[in-house]
């Protein structure tokens, strides 16, 4: 079993920035792409930005040119660089990790959610 620690959210003012952290552990025998999702009150959660254990990155619309995810595979941990925030960023971001298992199996794993909040 995998469990997944986000870190890093908080109230921030619109043009501000902070950093998010997810770091992995427990059993894993493959961890492969990892990613960032956010879901505000209301709406379907979405994809954010995931990067490959390659470093293959791939970005929502919304949050190009403002936001960088990275990872350290050495630590099992990814995270979320986020400049220039809106308010329409505010959301619980949650952290997605897709691992495999020893026969070949994918799992995927979430994290509880670290609130974001950018005021208006």
């Amino acid at each position: 079993q995998v469990q997944l620690a986000e870190s890093g959210g908080g109230l921030v003012q619109p043009g501000g920035s902070l950093r998010l952290s997810c770091a992995a552990s427990g059993s894993i025998f493959s961890l492969n792409a990892m990613g960032w999702y956010r879901q505000a009150p209301g709406k379907q959660r979405e994809l954010v930005a995931t990067i490959t254990s390659g470093g293959s990155t791939n970005y929502a619309d919304s949050v190009k040119g403002r936001f960088t995810i990275s990872r350290d595979n050495a630590k099992n941990a990814v995270y979320l660089q986020m400049n220039s925030l809106k308010p329409e960023d505010t959301a619980l971001y949650y952290c997605k990790a897709d691992t495999q298992t020893r026969w070949g199996s994918p799992l995927n794993y979430w994290g509880q959610g670290t609130q974001v909040t950018v005021s208006s």
